[in-house]
């Protein structure tokens, strides 16, 4: 079943810029439009697909890619069905910014590596890289009992803005893999922001919404 696709913001056809936004496991496309809103960018248009079942995926971002892939797959599918709905209407994808939260965060940093060229911005709050197989070696207590990945991204991403935070502490990201993306997608070419939040937590903090506003607010 193919995700819903829900609309907010601007009208596509008058909005400057578009912005995508992916929930979190158990999370609404509802969620996401309000965490839009609060934005108070009335010129912008916010698109965000609805997984079925609330759930990009049924289990951890760290599990083997056998129980992932065709989930992740139909995921990034839906992805670029909300991008190219906005750029239908008229929005270059130059002017369109992608951003997750959660599991919608591993989505979005994920689609960045394998398809983000071109895209204005891309956030992940509370997110990290879910890899493109996997690697060889045991279960690793920094990555909560699970293996390493394989994160063999053939794109160029030149220049993307990604900006992307997580916890010391996350209960669901490891700051271990967090760490590792940050410099994967460097080596991609994108252009990185990171922040690590002392403490144990797992959420959106007033500096995430800070910099999606400022980014969303310059002119095209």
């Amino acid at each position: 079943m193919s995700p819903a696709l829900r609309w907010g913001g601007a009208p596509v056809a008058r909005a400057r810029a578009g912005l995508v936004v992916l929930h979190g496991r158990g999370g609404s496309a509802g969620d996401m439009l309000s965490l839009a809103e609060g934005l108070g960018l009335p010129d912008v248009a916010v698109a965000a697909p609805e997984a079925a079942g609330r759930s990009w995926w049924p289990t951890s971002f760290l599990a083997p890619m056998n129980e992932l892939a065709s989930w992740l797959d139909g995921a990034l599918s839906a992805v670029d069905a909300a991008i190219d709905s906005l750029q239908a209407e008229g929005l270059a994808r130059s002017a369109i910014s992608l951003c997750g939260f959660s599991q919608g965060a591993c989505l979005a940093l994920e689609y960045a590596a394998r398809s983000g060229a071109g895209l204005s911005a891309v956030f992940g709050f509370s997110g990290a890289l879910v890899g493109t197989g996997d690697a060889p070696g045991a279960a690793q207590e920094a990555l909560y009992g699970h293996s390493p990945k394989r994160f063999d991204y053939a794109p160029r991403i030149e220049e993307l803005v990604i900006d992307m935070s997580c916890h010391e502490r996350d209960p669901h990201i490891p700051l271990s893999r967090f760490e590792e993306s940050a410099v994967i997608l460097r080596r991609l070419g994108a252009c990185v922001t990171r922040r690590v939040y002392p403490g144990a937590g797992h959420g959106i903090l007033d500096a995430d919404i800070t910099a999606l506003r400022a980014h969303l607010n310059q002119p095209a």
